[in-house]
């Protein structure tokens, strides 16, 4: 599959991995491990963007712990649908973009967030748009925590229909001037957080 392959996929994705899926199982604990390590580096004052952020489960988890400046993009955008079913008091209170990453993370300025974060979504960026990583790197003034799953290949699929790019997530965002400061295994996931050396 090519970029434009795999944003299709998602930008149509319906049933599975849907966003009436995600809302269907809500926060869990990933969520509860994202919102520990934000609360813990910078506070629940915090500017806060989730990088596919689908329905809205892992932000609801922070905006029912507190947090009230929050962002979210996502590519599908009956997301938002879902979000203002869902999770009306995020929806009213957040801030989203429906659009793909690749189009959005540009046009924001640099360390305009406290803290950006992922679960598993930077895993399909397609490696024509490593660039990506570059930026969210940019934009994020003072922490950003991937929870992505890892494995020893290049790329596996699921149910043989759509990719999963594995990456060294350590060496990605270190390679880009951040230091990691924490990993731990949360369910399948490998949660890691960088902080800015600047």
């Amino acid at each position: 599959m090519d970029a434009e392959e795999v944003r299709t996929e998602w930008i149509e994705r319906s049933g599975e991995y849907s966003p009436d899926y995600y809302a269907y199982y809500g926060a869990d604990e990933v969520s509860e491990a994202i919102r520990e390590r934000i609360e813990e580096r910078v506070g629940s004052d915090a500017s806060v963007l989730e990088l596919g952020c689908s329905s809205g489960r892992h932000l609801a988890h922070l905006h029912d712990a507190g947090f009230r400046d929050l962002w979210g993009v996502e590519i599908n955008e009956t997301a938002g649908d879902v979000m203002r079913e869902e999770y009306p008091d995020l929806a009213a209170d957040g801030s989203f973009r429906f659009e793909p990453i690749e189009d959005v993370v540009g046009g924001f300025d640099d360390d305009r967030f406290d803290a950006v974060f992922s679960v598993e979504t930077l895993q399909h960026i397609h490696p024509d748009d490593d660039w990506v990583f570059t930026e969210v790197a940019r934009i994020a003034d003072e922490l950003v925590l991937t929870a992505e799953i890892e494995a020893d290949e290049d790329v596996t699929y699921v149910r043989e229909s759509f990719p999963l790019y594995h990456r060294d997530w350590r060496a990605t965002f270190t390679d880009l001037g951040l230091e990691e400061i924490e990993s731990a295994e949360v369910g399948r996931d490998t949660v890691r957080a960088f902080r800015s050396t600047e």
